[in-house]
């Protein structure tokens, strides 16, 4: 049995939660004062997850292109994720939410811009 410490981001209260963990499953989770804190520290245990915001270049441009992921990709998928953006471009015009990359690293999510660009 392992017992892990961690601070709730739900909401701004910041609840100190007490997960306790055994055999890849969550037993208990405490210090939480809503329900929405025990499921992220159940997520943050077994499957955390992160969005990516980013630049990538535009083609004939010194600027670079602001993106994001639509969602939440796996935390494990990061740095295979930036690797693939290292080598991304965008040709102007660009609208907010135009998809850059489709389906990132195979997990569903596309990677989209967060500015126009004209």
């Amino acid at each position: 049995m392992e017992t892990k410490h961690m601070t709730c981001v739900v909401c701004p209260r910041g609840c100190a939660l007490t997960v306790t963990v055994e055999d890849g499953k969550v037993l208990s989770v405490t210090g939480n004062t809503c329900k929405r804190g025990a499921a992220y520290a159940e997520a943050e245990i077994l499957h955390p997850e992160r969005m990516l915001t980013t630049t990538v270049t535009v083609d004939g441009r010194r600027r670079m292109l602001a993106v994001r992921t639509r969602s939440a990709i796996p935390k494990d998928k990061i740095f295979d994720a930036m690797h693939v953006l290292y080598g991304a471009h965008a040709a102007a015009p660009v609208r907010i939410g135009d998809v850059i990359v489709p389906d990132i690293c195979g997990t569903g999510v596309d990677v989209i811009a967060s500015e126009n660009l004209a």
